[in-house]
C-alpha cells in the first residue's frame, strides 16, 4: 500500500505537542479521495521532546490515523527538520504545514488537482491563507503575481501601505519530492521559506502557480516567540547581502528599509537610521512607499501600527476552528 503513497505532509515540531496535534488532525479531515490519492503524515521532532513524542505516538490507534510517522532528529532547526522529513518521504508529491497552522479541508484536493494539470515539470503550487491574530482574520495575499512580474518584487517588494500584499507562507506549499531533494531548505534561522521560493523560482523547470482559494489557517499570535517574531536585524541584513543576486533593486531597498528596518527600529537602534536610509538608496530602488512606511515604522509605536492596520485591513471576526485532538 505505501508504494501508492502519492502525497508526503510534512510537519516539523518541537515542544508543541497540542498545537501538533491540531495541525495533524486538520491533515486527516482533508476531503481528498485517500483510494486513488493515498497520503502519509511524516513528522519530525526537532530535538530531546519526549512529550511530544509520547502525545502522537497513540494516534494511530486512538484515531485510526492510518501512514503516520513520526521521526525525531537531533535539534537543527526546522529547515533541517524539512529537509529530513523529504529525504524520508514516499510520496511524489510534498506539502508541508507548520506545526502551530492547520489547513481547511480542501487544501490538499486543489492543489493536488492543479500540480497534475500544470506544464511545468516541477510546479511549486501556492494558495491564499487567512492569517488569524488578536485582532481578527487577514485574507492572504491580497493579490498574486502581475505578468511578467519579478517574484522578489512580488515577495519582499511594498506597493501598498500594509501587510499581506505579497505571500508564499510554507504551509501552502506543494511541490514535486524531485525539486526539494535537488533544491532543499538552506539551513539558517530565518527567511528559509523566501530563499527557497526565490531560489527555485530561477529554474526553467520550476513555475509558482497559485490556488485562488484560502486553503489554511496561518496563526501569528503576536506575543508569541518564534523565529519569524525575533527582532534580530542582523540576521536579516546578512540573508539579503548573501542572496543580493536573487533579488531586483527595488525588492532589495523594500526589503532593507521595511524587513531591516522594522526589526531595527523594533530593537531602537537609532544609529542605523541614516545607515539603512544611505545602503537603500545607493544600492537599491526604493518607491515612494517603502521610504514612507520607513520613517513610519521609527517615528510610530509598533502597536499603533497594528491597531491602524487592523482597522483598516480586517475582513472578518476570528472564530477557533476545532478537531478531533
Amino acid at each position: 500500500m505505501q508504494s501508492l503513497i502519492k502525497i508526503s505532509v510534512i510537519i516539523p515540531t518541537h515542544n508543541r505537542p497540542e498545537l501538533v496535534k491540531r495541525a495533524i488532525a486538520s491533515v486527516y479531515t482533508q476531503d481528498i479521495d485517500q483510494t486513488s490519492t493515498i497520503v502519509e503524515v511524516i513528522v519530525v521532532i526537532n530535538g530531546d521532546d519526549v512529550v511530544t513524542r509520547s502525545a502522537l505516538e497513540p494516534l494511530n490507534t486512538l484515531l485510526n490515523y492510518s501512514n503516520l510517522k513520526i521521526l525525531q532528529i537531533p535539534e537543527a532547526g526546522p529547515s533541517h527538520a524539512r529537509n529530513v522529513g523529504v529525504q524520508n518521504a514516499l510520496g511524489e508529491w510534498i506539502a508541508f504545514l507548520d506545526d502551530d497552522d492547520e489547513w481547511l479541508p480542501k487544501k490538499l484536493r486543489l492543489q493536488h488537482e492543479a500540480a497534475i494539470v500544470s506544464t511545468a515539470s516541477n510546479p511549486v503550487i501556492a494558495s491564499k491563507l487567512t492569517a488569524r491574530t488578536p485582532k481578527g482574520d487577514f485574507d492572504r495575499p491580497r493579490r498574486f503575481p502581475k505578468p511578467g512580474e519579478d517574484l522578489s518584487d512580488y515577495l519582499l517588494g511594498r506597493t501598498g501601505f500594509f501587510q499581506g500584499e505579497g505571500l508564499i507562507q510554507t504551509s501552502v506549499i506543494f511541490t514535486t519530492r524531485r525539486l526539494l531533494l535537488e533544491v532543499p531548505f538552506s539551513l539558517i534561522p530565518k527567511h528559509e521559506d523566501w530563499e527557497w521560493v526565490l531560489r527555485v523560482a530561477k529554474r526553467s523547470d520550476v513555475t509558482i502557480e497559485f490556488v485562488p482559494d484560502v486553503l489554511a489557517i496561518w496563526y501569528l499570535e503576536e506575543n508569541r516567540t518564534s523565529l519569524s517574531t525575533k527582532h534580530n536585524y542582523q540576521g536579516s541584513l546578512d540573508w539579503i547581502t548573501r542572496n543580493r543576486n536573487l533579488v531586483t533593486p527595488a525588492a532589495y531597498a523594500a526589503f532593507i528599509l521595511v524587513e531591516v528596518g522594522s526589526q531595527a527600529a523594533q530593537q531602537q537602534q537609532w544609529k542605523l537610521f541614516p545607515k539603512l536610509l544611505k545602503l537603500a538608496l545607493t544600492q537599491g530602488k526604493p518607491n515612494a512607499i517603502v521610504l514612507l512606511l520607513y520613517l513610519a515604522m521609527w517615528l510610530l509605536p509598533l502597536e499603533l501600527r497594528r491597531k491602524i492596520r487592523a482597522i483598516l485591513t480586517r475582513k472578518k471576526t476570528a472564530t477557533p476552528t476545532q478537531f478531533p485532538i
